[in-house]
């Protein structure tokens, strides 16, 4: 049986998001064998987060600024934005280096059954930067859920006022996934987007 402070610790850190409590009392049990080292440096990194993170007053990423690094960034393309349900996903799309123009983060997607409506998404301030003028192309990269979807098409509807195209991610078939493993809806959306050959 550990102690109380142990289990407290191992507490916290199964509510992270990917470590349950089993995973979490491993974490507990490295950290304590290796408290020399991985200790004081956990202990800085959390301080320093803690400390100097901010929320983007343009896009809403997590930085040590605002306007993030992103926004800031001289070489980004102004003309395209991609609206994005959270800040995981604005650093996953990032990451792939394939979009080379700035972000606009919602907060979370639509949905009935959790009580999310339009206005406890940051969708007024999207709309706001969209006014300012400047912006080409919208590019609504929601995930592929029901409200993702919802979401998405909610946005396109606010959109079509504007001077712009809005575009979306595409859904369907994975590069290299064969048709027997792939669920219902992966197959019925890969089909109602299936476009001519050559």
């Amino acid at each position: 049986m550990a102690s109380q402070e142990i289990e407290a610790l191992a507490s916290v850190l199964a509510r992270l998001p990917g470590l349950g409590p089993r995973s979490a009392r491993r974490v507990v049990l490295w950290l304590v064998k290796n408290r020399e080292q991985a200790l004081p440096a956990l202990l800085d990194a959390l301080g320093t987060v803690r400390e100097r993170l901010v929320e983007c007053a343009t896009c809403g990423n997590v930085d040590t600024q605002s306007p993030c690094a992103i926004c800031a960034d001289p070489r980004r393309d102004a003309k395209a934005l991609c609206v994005v349900e959270d800040v995981a996903d604005l650093w996953a799309l990032d990451r792939s280096r394939l979009f080379a123009g700035r972000y606009h983060v919602l907060g979370g997607r639509l949905s009935a059954l959790d009580g999310v409506r339009p206005e406890d998404l940051n969708i007024a301030s999207l709309l706001a930067r969209i006014e300012q003028g400047g912006i080409d192309e919208v590019v609504l990269a929601m995930n592929a859920t029901l409200e993702g979807q919802t979401t998405a098409h909610y946005l396109a509807e606010r959109l079509e006022g504007f001077p712009l195209r809005v575009t979306q991610l595409a859904h369907g078939l994975p590069v290299g996934g064969e048709l027997d493993y792939l669920d219902e809806g992966t197959l019925a959306q890969a089909l109602r987007a299936r476009r001519p050959v050559g």
